[in-house]
């Protein structure tokens, strides 16, 4: 059992019988001995936010969160599939949970993923991918910021700078969805 006081982003807890994972936690000072926490939290199965103001001593049980290092394998309409290398045991994680990042999965990508109770919650991906250019504009120099649209290799599309061109491999920031930089390729 843990204190209110002690949620943390990540964590998984089981509140008025429900499982829920913590993604955020605020503490807000209140009178006296008691401080509010406002706590979202996003329930395991099936997916459903809840925000809610907590007594910093309320109890909640934990759930323990485990991570395991898997290979992706391949993807179909509804369902993304991944290997544990040592185990060989395969899991299916629904495209809903892997997010909107899994157009960057690419087959033998190692990345780890959240277990609670036997079921997967969360992909983690790298906070940044190296993915190449299939198609885009013509590369034009100039000395302006302007962008155009590429889209890469795994069918996704960004905003690129103008000097990149088809075949070039680019750094993006799987968070923002945005190019980085260009990498550096010995061709």
């Amino acid at each position: 059992m843990i204190t209110a006081s002690q949620l943390r982003i990540g964590m998984a807890i089981k509140y008025e019988g429900q499982k829920y994972r913590v993604l955020a936690a605020d503490y807000h000072p209140g009178r006296a001995r008691w401080v509010a926490k406002r706590t979202y939290a996003c329930r395991i199965f099936p997916l459903r936010h809840f925000g809610n103001s907590l007594r910093s001593d309320l109890k909640l049980e934990e759930i323990p969160v485990e991570r395991h290092a898997l290979d992706f394998l391949y993807t179909d309409a509804d369902q993304c599939y991944f290997m544990n290398a040592e185990s060989y045991e395969q899991t299916e994680i629904e495209k809903s949970v892997v997010g909107s990042q899994a157009e960057f999965l690419l087959p033998g990508m190692k990345l780890s993923v959240e277990f609670v109770e036997g079921l997967p919650v969360q992909v983690l991906f790298p906070e940044f991918v190296q993915v190449s250019v299939a198609d885009t504009a013509p590369p034009i120099h100039q000395q302006d910021s302007a962008l155009k649209p590429a889209r890469l290799e795994n069918g996704a599309n960004i905003m690129v700078p103008l000097f990149i061109k088809t075949g070039d491999v680019v750094r993006v920031d799987l968070q923002a969805m945005k190019y980085m930089d260009r990498v550096k390729t010995n061709r």
